[in-house]
């Protein structure tokens, strides 16, 4: 018996010593080849062999489902990265690990993600979206538009201006004869060269021109002749100085009282509406593709401005077929300008959320629309926030930019940058600015500053509503903030 107990107890011994020589030399890997057996990857809790990301910076959250201790590696560590590069196996918890990528202005690219444990080895492949054009595809992507883009100024309240002429009232003071009295109706002067001139000297080199086109179409939806060549006069002047010119359908889509009878409001964000508005914005927007379709990539088209339901409502609307509306006139604009041929096959579309806003509910309720081309559209919003400070806002002014401010602009950039993301679209901010001039100059040069930082950050950046310049006298009358403006995105 004590002989039988001796060998027994040697042979432990010297079992436990081999176990502890080895762990010493090989540190983990002795664990490892004792319990690697299996490996897996999920993400939320479904397996998956691949990892896709959009253009944009992103990252993704996975899980490594392995019994044994494991490390890890990527095949390409240039553009992605992870969080950790080793961890401890278990039968009944993953290992999270944090997946990132860079923003990627080149053609689509993938890179291995291998674990190893034991001797098991798996690879999850992570693919990345490039901003690559089609074969023969003669303009820039929208990623590379934005890029070249460093700052933009809508010319607002000029072609977009319009009155109520059915309105006996309005009649009495605007009886209008040319173009330009609809041009000049809302204060603003005749839109020259000079103007145009000025601006793109200040350094914007995109200007938005919004276009209100109801007043000019007849009972059939054909636009007028004269207002079709004043606009395009009014773009060739903004093309001259080399700058990025946009142009829309404004107040077509508004807030105003669809019982006017003079053809307003006649875009409303309204399934039960859809059939007859749908075949009007086709037909508008193929007069426009057809008048424009030989300029070149310095032309963007814009969808509409900021479209509403059939109650006007700016809020988030309470029905979701107000945002099947939009995402449907969306694929509607992007099939009638495609359908026209020439550079329209690949010009660079706008397109907007509800009302172009940027609450939660309205983006996650957008959808970018198909395209036959990739990387040809953008998203645009628009943001007066913080309200309060932005505008006139009556009892609850906000009249010092601070902290909280910085915190809602920052909260609402990140929101749109990350649904831009998701649907694997840039993003810039198409109308923003401190528009009440009342407000201090030196908190509003903090708004400028700051906002435009943000959106830098972001890659991507916004075209300020309007003002900051006399346009009958070229006078810069809020140099100041311009400059700020300008130092944020430094």
């Amino acid at each position: 018996m004590k002989t039988r107990f001796f060998l027994g107890l040697m042979a432990l011994i010297t079992a436990v010593f081999s176990l502890q020589s080895c762990s010493d030399d090989d540190d983990n890997d002795a664990i490892i080849k004792v319990k690697g057996s299996y490996i897996n990857f999920t993400r939320d809790s479904v397996a998956i062999d691949a990892l896709p990301f959009q253009v944009s910076a992103g990252y993704a959250i996975i899980g490594i489902d392995c019994d044994g201790d494991w490390t890890a590696e990527l095949s390409d560590s240039s553009w992605a990265a992870i969080s950790n590069h080793a961890g401890y196996g278990s039968t009944t918890k993953y290992s999270y690990v944090r997946v990132s990528v860079d923003r990627n202005m080149g053609d689509a690219r993938s890179t291995f993600l291998t674990v190893n444990s034991g001797n098991v080895s798996k690879q999850l492949v992570i693919n990345q979206a490039g901003t690559g054009l089609d074969a023969g595809d003669p303009f820039e992507s929208s990623y590379s538009f934005l890029n070249n883009i460093v700052l933009g100024y809508n010319l607002g309240n000029t072609l977009e201006s319009n009155h109520d002429i059915t309105n006996e009232n309005t009649l009495s003071w605007f009886n209008p004869q040319t173009v330009y009295d609809w041009e000049t109706c809302w204060g603003q002067p005749v839109t020259t060269q000079p103007i145009i001139d000025a601006i793109a000297a200040k350094g914007f080199n995109v200007i938005r021109v919004p276009v209100t086109w109801f007043p000019h179409m007849d009972a059939n939806d054909n636009v007028e002749e004269a207002w079709m060549n004043r606009v395009q006069e009014v773009v060739d002047m903004v093309l001259k100085t080399g700058c990025y010119c946009i142009i829309n359908v404004h107040h077509d889509a508004s807030e105003y009282d669809p019982k006017r009878g003079d053809g307003a409001h006649w875009l409303q964000a309204d399934m039960e509406q859809y059939p007859v508005v749908s075949q009007r914005f086709k037909k508008l927007w193929t007069q426009i593709a057809n008048r424009f379709k030989g300029y070149d990539q310095h032309l963007l088209f814009e969808a509409v401005n900021e479209i509403l339901d059939e109650t006007g409502n700016w809020g988030d609307p309470a029905k979701p077929a107000a945002y099947e509306a939009v995402n449907k006139l969306s694929q509607d604009f992007v099939d009638a300008v495609r359908a026209t041929g020439g550079n329209n096959e690949w010009r660079n579309l706008v397109v907007n959320p509800y009302s172009a806003g940027n609450s939660a509910a309205k983006l996650a309720g957008f959808q970018a629309p198909s395209d036959k081309h990739p990387n040809h559209i953008l998203m645009s919003v628009h943001s007066y926030d913080p309200y309060g400070f932005c505008n006139d806002n009556g009892e609850w002014n906000v009249n010092i930019f601070d902290a909280t401010c910085e915190k809602e602009i920052s909260d609402l950039v990140a929101r749109v940058a990350n649904r831009a993301d998701q649907l694997g679209v840039p993003f810039f901010f198409g109308e923003f600015g401190a528009i009440d001039e009342n407000k201090s100059m030196s908190e509003r040069i903090k708004y400028a500053s700051f906002i435009t930082g943000e959106l830098k950050n972001r890659g991507t950046t916004g075209l300020w509503w309007m003002g900051l310049i006399d346009r009958n006298s070229l006078n810069w009358y809020e140099a100041e903030l311009v400059d700020a403006l300008f130092k944020g995105m430094q």
